[in-house]
C-alpha cells in the first residue's frame, strides 16, 4: 500500500502515516486487527505530514477499552492555538467482542498488543493496525536474521543466473 500525496503540501491523503518496524523484529506476530483512533483536529494534520512514531507504544486495557500508550505524535505547527500532549493515551474505537477477544488473550496466553502502522484508509480517517504478538529470544531474533539474509541472497542468486 503506497501512500498518496498531493503535490502541493505533501499530505497523505491515504496511505501510511507512521510505521513500527522494529516490532516484526521484537515481536512474532501471530495475527493483526485493525481499530479506529480517537484523535483531536490537530493530531490528524501532524499525522497526515507523517511525522508520528509509534517505536516505544503499546496498547492495553484501561476500564474495560484499550487504548494506545507511547505513541509519539508531535504538535502541530500550523499556527493552530489548541495544543496537546504529543505521548497522551489515545482510545482506540473496536467492537466489544473484538475487545474482550483481545483482552483474553493478552490475560491468558501472555501475549501482548504492539501498534504495527497507523494509516489512512480509502474515506480518510485513521487507523492502527495492532498486532497480537509473543516476544521472540534472542536466538529466534538470529534465526529470523539469518533466514531473512539468506532469502535475499538467494533472490540475487536467481537473478544473477537469468
Amino acid at each position: 500500500m503506497a501512500a498518496q500525496t498531493t503535490k502541493k503540501s505533501g499530505l497523505i491523503s491515504h496511505g501510511i502515516a507512521a510505521q513500527n518496524r522494529k516490532a516484526r523484529y521484537d515481536y512474532t506476530i501471530k495475527s493483526t486487527v485493525e481499530a479506529g483512533l480517537v484523535l483531536k483536529g490537530p493530531e490528524v494534520k501532524s499525522l497526515r505530514h507523517g511525522r508520528a512514531t509509534l517505536t516505544e507504544s503499546w496498547a492495553g486495557e484501561r476500564d474495560g477499552e484499550l487504548w494506545l500508550y507511547g505513541a509519539y505524535i508531535p504538535e502541530y505547527q500550523g499556527g493552530v492555538l489548541s495544543r496537546f500532549e504529543p505521548r497522551a493515551p489515545r482510545k482506540l474505537l473496536l467492537k466489544r467482542k473484538e475487545i474482550r477477544s483481545l483482552l483474553g488473550a493478552i490475560t491468558r496466553e501472555g501475549q501482548t498488543l504492539v501498534p504495527l502502522q497507523i494509516h489512512f484508509n480509502e474515506r480518510g480517517r485513521a487507523k492502527v493496525l495492532l498486532g497480537l504478538a509473543e516476544g521472540r529470544k534472542k536466538a529466534d531474533k538470529r534465526a529470523a536474521v539469518a533466514a531473512r539474509d539468506w532469502q535475499r541472497d538467494k533472490a540475487r542468486l536467481m537473478r544473477a543466473r537469468g
